[in-house]
């Protein structure tokens, strides 16, 4: 039971950092993934990334409700969460920052 609250917790944190990004507030990623990003697409950037960090973090959330009830389908959350997050801000980085390094 304390592993869901601590994942609920964690997917909660992930969202609201998402919520973060997609305000435009990039500086909670790493530097060389927003060094080549121009002032006027900040923005877009940012909601794409943090459109994905949202979508992870409710996966998070969503494998812990699972975890309830079946615990052998949250590996199954978990991926089918994290590819299209994952993929959306990868998408964002090559799209504002021509790569992801």
């Amino acid at each position: 039971m304390t592993e869901i609250i601590v994942q609920a917790a964690v997917g909660l944190l992930v969202i609201i950092i998402g919520i973060l990004n997609m305000k435009g507030n990039i500086s909670l990623l790493h530097s060389y993934h927003r060094k080549r990003v121009k002032e006027e697409d900040i923005l877009p950037f940012g909601r794409k990334v943090g459109l994905g960090v949202i979508i992870i973090g409710c996966t998070i959330i969503a494998a812990a409700i699972a975890g309830l009830f079946y615990e052998n389908i949250t590996n199954i959350i978990l991926i089918a969460g994290f590819v299209p997050g994952i993929g959306l801000i990868v998408y964002a980085m090559f799209k504002y920052n021509k790569g992801i390094f």
